[in-house]
């Protein structure tokens, strides 16, 4: 199955990413990961990302969507796979659209207030990049990554204002993908609850609709 997670940051994405792709035993692939696995093995389209980066520039879309590109045509992902941050934008959906069947689409709503209350406790290991929460998924040991040991930091995106700003990115250019999909037939709301746990119930019976 071929799945887009669709939502604000901070929504619950990348945690109802991992509990899907262990029920379906389908990679989750997310925008940074891959991006940060080009550059690893240094890809045609790694390297070509790394030369935007290193200027401090923003990566341009045709070299995501060549990064994607490799990513999906990898293995694993051959009975399908999860995307996380990936399409941000219509021409992103479109191109994706020419190399992939999309299946679903789940749409993870949470209130704006909500997201700001949730990311500011949000925590990432500044070496492999797995998040944490301070209230809803902390680590064994503060300020240490359980998976490598790495030191868990605040992201400057996770600050208040910067949140509030990511937001109406958000609703200018992702939020219209919801009525990309619609016109496709794929979408499923998931109306994004307190508990973790509520929402990945919600979010495999929508898997399942």
């Amino acid at each position: 199955m071929n799945l887009i997670l669709l939502g604000a940051p901070g929504a619950g994405k990348g945690t109802q990413a991992e509990v899907i792709c262990q029920h379906l035993s389908i990679p989750a692939i997310s925008t940074g990961n891959m991006i940060r696995e080009a550059l690893k093995s240094g890809t045609e389209m790694g390297l070509k990302a790394k030369s935007f980066m290193d200027a401090g520039k923003l990566v341009p879309d045709e070299v995501v969507i060549g990064i994607v590109k490799e990513r999906l045509a990898q293995d694993d992902c051959k009975n399908g796979f999860v995307l996380d941050g990936f399409p941000r934008t219509i021409p992103q959906a479109e191109a994706l659209d020419k190399m992939v069947k999309i299946d679903k689409v789940i749409d993870l709503e949470v209130s704006d207030e909500a997201i700001i209350a949730r990311m500011s406790g949000r925590r990432v290991c500044e070496k492999c990049g797995a998040t944490y929460h301070l209230l809803y998924k902390k680590p064994k040991a503060e300020g240490v990554c359980d998976i490598c040991g790495g030191t868990l930091i605040q992201r400057k995106d996770d600050h208040p204002d910067t949140v509030k700003a990511r937001l109406e990115v958000y609703h200018k250019e992702t939020e219209p993908l919801i009525a990309h999909y619609k016109k496709q037939g794929v979408v499923k709301r998931v109306d994004g609850q307190e508990e973790v746990a509520d929402t990945t119930r919600l979010t495999l019976a929508a898997l399942e609709a």
